[in-house]
């Protein structure tokens, strides 16, 4: 039984992160399309290596820190998108 509960949650770790995981990486994607390697490198390159770090977690199935990176990045790449944007707007793009 224990096993069949532990089956479970490893289950439902890696599905919660593949869905975490891929919105981190579709938002990285719209940042790095709004130029944010130049206007927002912190929040850019912050979510980049968060989102690597939870990649190399959910290899070894560490699915609760891979978790908890893919977060992260997805958070920063969220501002790096917000900051971007902003940058554009007073640039007169």
């Amino acid at each position: 039984m224990a096993s069949a509960a532990l089956f479970g949650a490893s289950g439902c770790g890696g599905s919660i992160y593949a869905i975490t995981a891929s919105s981190a990486s579709s938002k990285l994607e719209t940042a790095e399309a709004l130029g944010a390697e130049r206007y927002a490198p912190y929040e850019y390159w912050y979510a980049k290596e968060h989102l690597t770090k939870a990649q190399e977690e959910a290899a070894t199935a560490d699915y609760g820190d891979a978790i908890s990176f893919a977060s992260t990045a997805e958070d920063f790449a969220e501002k790096a998108i917000t900051l971007s944007k902003r940058a554009h707007e007073g640039s007169g793009r």
